[in-house]
């Protein structure tokens, strides 16, 4: 009887120490209606020990650029065999490839190939890119549904994927290791200029987060309380066009002045203090962007 108790005893933390696998869910659904608690029903449905997370649903409809840009922010602080589904799909439906990519990182993503993996393709690297072979790893009786892949291929196949019901190779076939990507303007240094985008707005209060590292700025020999002259473009039409200090924080400026700083991710950001830069300049994000900044220069010597 002792021996049948310590038998149960080893399953049992056999059975809790088991892998539970972890998906992490993005879309630009929305959570008004039932579409994500769908997916997370398909999720279940496959395996009820996996664990579901949020990155976000609030992505702008149809805003690829800005779901990429999310899922960079993002995945690096997930442990690796994390499987993200992002589904922002405008082309759902159409010959637009549904794949996963397997980064160096060891992170998967499931999505359709339509720019959703330009950043993590980049920033993490592909260790290799499989499509879905929907034949396989598509929900049961979903074939007459053609405008729900979020639901009945990538978090059935995720699902899938995360509880180890499949491998990766058999997810479908080996795809060349690269992916749809969108062309931005990469942080540059040039002479006594850096050049980068807009990658994302800190939404919540309209402060601007540019993809030029923070190395690039000490390279520039830039220190605080320091002056910086910026310009904004939007498609070659200047924005914004100033001047602001570069500082550590918002309170080092008087509030409502504009301050340049380092923002969260180590990414020079600009704002106002206790103020929304964004929509007073009516700037918004994405590949279309460029930023100019510079140190000791008039403001007449900014060129596009």
């Amino acid at each position: 009887m002792k021996q049948f108790r310590w038998l149960i005893i080893v399953v049992f933390v056999a059975a809790c120490a088991r892998k539970k696998g972890t998906v992490v869910f993005q879309s630009d659904f929305g959570v008004k209606d039932g579409a994500v608690s769908a997916m997370k029903g398909v999720a279940m449905e496959t395996s009820p020990n996996l664990h579901l997370y949020d990155l976000t649903h609030e992505i702008p409809s149809y805003n690829i650029w800005e779901a990429a840009y999310r899922l960079q922010q993002t995945a690096p602080y997930w442990p690796k065999g994390t499987v993200f589904v992002s589904v922002v799909d405008p082309g759902v439906g159409t010959s637009r490839r549904s794949v996963v990519m397997l980064s160096k990182s060891g992170h998967y993503f499931v999505t359709p190939d339509n720019g959703t993996l330009t950043l993590v393709a980049e920033s993490l690297g592909i260790e290799a890119v499989r499509e879905i072979d929907e034949a396989v790893n598509r929900r049961k009786q979903s074939l007459q549904s053609y405008t729900f892949h979020g639901r009945d291929v990538y978090a059935y196949t995720a699902a899938r994927l995360a509880a180890g019901v499949i491998s990766f190779k058999e997810v479908g076939k080996k795809l060349p290791d690269s992916v749809v990507r969108i062309p931005y303007q990469h942080a540059i240094l040039q002479g006594d200029s850096i050049t980068g985008t807009i990658p994302v707005l800190d939404i919540q209060y309209g402060n601007i987060w540019t993809n030029i590292p923070d190395s690039m700025v000490r390279a520039l020999s830039v220190t605080p309380g320091q002056t910086l002259h910026i310009q904004i473009l939007k498609s070659g039409i200047p924005v914004f066009n100033g001047s602001m200090p570069f500082v550590h924080t918002f309170g080092d400026v008087p509030e409502g002045r504009p301050l340049a700083y380092v923002n969260s991710l180590m990414n020079f950001s600009i704002a106002y203090n206790m103020g929304n830069f964004a929509d007073s300049f009516h700037i918004k994000a994405g590949p279309e962007y460029k930023v100019v900044i510079r140190l000791n220069h008039d403001l007449k010597d900014f060129k596009d």
